[in-house]
């Protein structure tokens, strides 16, 4: 076995779906034939609402940013799942567009392979009903922030979403970013203001240095 084929059961058995699941779980997954490995460069499209498979994946390598039109979702990162939207319904489209932020890699797993495994390993089944529920959790304080946040929080959960080794780089203008949150650009300036004026942050240009990440969660 050579250090990737290591390095993917490692990645897999550290997954939320597969804790506490004896090693055959992992090594079905691994070697069934209907899985499925993607690489995609940075920028690349994994998943997208009229391109996607009906497979749950599992990140191995690199970080997925994860879109609603213009809204971040989320940053995925190794070990990460994603795709339980696409499984078990017959709709016609995915909900969200997840793209390569880096060079990444990722694990696919067809519906009828995860029926298997929640079949056969019963901690796979209790594992994946829990990550739904915490999907649930997850999607309703995205909810809650958008609809009842002010300014001050929508910018702080963007730059979250975004930070990388302590920087956010903004990739568009700030009439851009502010249509993205859906406040105005009077708004955006004073909640990055604030955010500066109490030390959780620095701005250069269009860089953003995140001093205090955890003020800025309490967002």
């Amino acid at each position: 076995m050579d250090s990737r084929e290591a390095a993917e059961r490692a990645r897999l058995a550290e997954t939320f779906l597969f804790r506490g699941a004896p090693p055959e779980a992992v090594e079905l997954a691994r070697t069934d034939p209907r899985t499925v490995r993607q690489e995609n460069g940075k920028g690349g499209v994994i998943y997208a609402p009229h391109a996607f498979r009906r497979c749950l994946g599992v990140v191995l390598e690199g970080r997925v940013q994860v879109n609603k039109g213009a809204l971040i979702m989320s940053v995925l990162e190794p070990g990460d799942l994603f795709g339980a939207a696409a499984l078990f319904n017959d709709r016609a489209d995915y909900a969200t567009t997840l793209t390569a932020r880096a060079p990444c890699r990722v694990l696919l797993l067809p519906q009828a392979l995860v029926e298997e495994l929640m079949g056969r390993f019963p901690e796979v089944g209790r594992n994946y009903v829990a990550y739904l529920s915490g999907r649930i959790c997850f999607l309703s304080g995205k909810i809650d922030a958008l609809t009842a946040g002010s300014a001050e929080r929508k910018v702080a959960q963007y730059l979250l979403s975004r930070l990388e080794g302590g920087w956010v780089e903004l990739d568009c203008s700030a009439a851009g970013l502010a249509r993205r949150l859906g406040v105005s650009r009077a708004s955006l300036y004073r909640a990055l203001d604030a955010l500066a004026g109490r030390g959780i942050l620095r701005r250069e240009g269009r860089r953003v240095q995140v001093l205090q990440p955890d003020a800025l969660e309490q967002n």
